[in-house]
């Protein structure tokens, strides 16, 4: 078979039913092997970099590689972003690049780079393949490192040339994902640790979310009345509702969760790379708390912070072995406090004082179904859905560590495409919607419904928010031209709602949600209230 076939049946045999790309010249024989395989389908899209977000959005919500294709340097260039954002997010994907010929390479052929060299730093693999029957060893090789250890995402360049050349292919077995364990003598240190603990904590991030390992980490926490804390956006690994559950470590968490995390002297951390965001710049993790670091990528452990126990492990197998052994609990009362600090920070009553963003995280909490999954862009709208939704079941949360604009809504259109029958909502400020807004017309082209909420304060409001902290008044390059988000949406097709009131959005919503088609409601906010617990004035010294 040809080249462009052979990575078709590579993509085939490890149940790959997603592909998403902007098409391209290089790549032409993929898309043609793709045309030939009706198991796949291909999400055409307007702009690489929302058709990656979108690959990226499935895989998390699959927990398999999310596949997308794309040409050469520019093609590349603009999928950067969600490249990054997977490598950031340990989330599965394969990049397919069309690359120049090979006799055109070292010659600054027409959209020529080194793609190995341009993604080396921010993929966990990147690869050129340059002989045509390597490509089942290569394609195949490409997965298995995507999805095992930490996941990550992988880029293959593909010479334009190779592409339709035939050869014979020989296609290995399928490798099953290692799920390794701990050892004895380490469960056994664990149990020392434990046993001598006055308040501890658990921090648990991504590692339990691709493990499939929430009910075990449930069912460990019940056993020892450990709490638990989510790291940055991981916020569906734990029910938020649990009595267990005691806060999530992110931007701007609230000091009386920062608080149990100070007050821990043992830190159980599980599946998390303990990053900047989730430890507070690396600052509340001190010399005098004990801890221990469960992960199943080595490279994590002790790269932030040494441990004093060190398990290299899959989430699943090891909370399981750690659920047998047995420790004497000490720490009920001071769990029940800190569960009670996460409560009152999180469950107030909303009065008509409040911003409109506060209201619509009740409204949203009201009446969407408990396993609708929400994603998110960056921005600080984002802190009102951290700080006061509740997240109660698993895989109902999808957000980027990394930190990347415009990723909400393409990420939750890739949700919907894996799980078609839940509601899904994304939430997303003025500034990261446009970035990726052309997307609405892929989805109305593949009649993908979600709901796309829009916050609209007219300005890049996390940077004016900094801008104001560090240069009081300096307002520069943060302002943004007004833009009627309901009739750009209405001009592609969508339905668009427009609200300034708690009122208007709920019934805006409850009319989104009967109906069940693709819309966008976007919310006029004020810029004064810039963040969940700061306002313009009182970051400038005022009241």
């Amino acid at each position: 078979m040809s080249a462009a076939q052979a990575i078709v049946q590579c993509l085939k045999r490890e149940n790959i039913h997603k592909a998403f790309c902007v098409p391209g010249e290089s790549y032409l024989p993929i898309l043609d092997a793709l045309f030939d395989e009706k198991t796949i389908d291909v999400i055409s899209a307007r702009h690489e970099g929302g058709a990656a977000f979108m690959a990226e959005g499935y895989a998390k919500a699959t927990l398999k590689p999310g596949v997308v294709l794309a040409t050469r340097a520019v093609g590349g260039s603009n999928l950067a972003i969600a490249v990054h954002t997977a490598f950031q997010d340990s989330t599965p994907m394969v990049v397919f690049l069309g690359q120049v010929s090979r006799q055109f390479q070292g010659r600054e052929g027409f959209q020529e780079v080194n793609l190995e060299q341009y993604f080396s730093s921010i993929a966990k693999w990147a690869v050129e393949v340059k002989d045509p029957q390597r490509v089942p060893e290569l394609v195949g090789r490409a997965l298995y490192v995507a999805r095992t250890g930490r996941p990550g995402p992988v880029v293959v360049s593909l010479p334009e040339d190779i592409l339709s050349i035939r050869a014979p292919m020989q296609f290995g077995p399928i490798i099953p994902r290692p799920k390794p364990s701990p050892a004895k003598a380490e469960l056994e240190h664990v149990k020392n640790l434990l046993s001598k603990a006055k308040r501890p904590l658990i921090i648990a991030g991504g590692g339990v979310k691709y493990a499939e390992a929430e009910e075990v980490l449930v069912h460990f926490a019940e056993k020892n009345v450990l709490p638990v804390v989510s790291s940055f956006r991981r916020h569906d690994i734990f029910p938020n509702d649990h009595y267990l559950y005691v806060g999530h470590l992110g931007l701007g968490t609230p000091t009386d969760i920062l608080q149990t995390v100070k007050e821990a002297d043992v830190i159980l951390a599980f599946g998390t790379r303990l990053s900047e965001v989730t430890t507070q710049d690396y600052a509340i993790i001190t010399p005098d708390k004990k801890l221990i670091h469960m992960d199943i990528d080595y490279s994590v452990i002790g790269k932030v912070f040494p441990p004093d126990i060190a398990i290299i492990a899959d989430m699943k197998e090891g909370l399981m072995s750690l659920t047998k052994i047995d420790i004497r609990i000490m720490w009920d009362d001071w769990v029940k406090e800190k569960r009670e600090a996460y409560e009152a920070v999180s469950r107030g009553t909303v009065s008509r004082k409040d911003v409109i963003n506060r209201h619509i995280m009740t409204i949203l909490q009201d009446l969407l179904p408990s396993d609708a999954l929400i994603t998110n862009d960056a921005g600080n709208f984002a802190g009102w859905l951290h700080t006061f939704y509740s997240f109660r079941e698993k895989h109902t949360y999808i957000g980027p560590t990394s930190g990347a604009m415009g990723y909400g809504m393409p990420a939750a259109l890739g949700a919907k495409l894996a799980f078609p029958n839940k509601v899904i909502v994304s939430l997303s400020g003025d500034g990261g919607f446009m970035m990726t807004v052309q997307e609405l017309e892929t989805a109305v082209r593949y009649s993908i419904p979600i709901i796309c909420l829009v916050f609209n304060n007219n300005m890049y409001g996390t940077i004016r928010m900094h801008q104001e902290i560090h240069y009081p008044k300096k307002v520069i390059a943060t302002d943004l031209g007004k833009i009627s988000f309901k009739a750009l949406a209405e001009s592609m097709g969508v339905d668009g709602y427009q609200v300034d009131t708690p009122r208007a959005f709920e019934v805006a919503f409850r009319q989104a949600l009967l109906k069940g088609k693709l819309a966008v409601i976007e919310i006029l906010t004020e810029k004064e209230q810039i963040s969940v617990n700061s306002t313009i004035t009182s970051i400038r010294g005022g009241k």
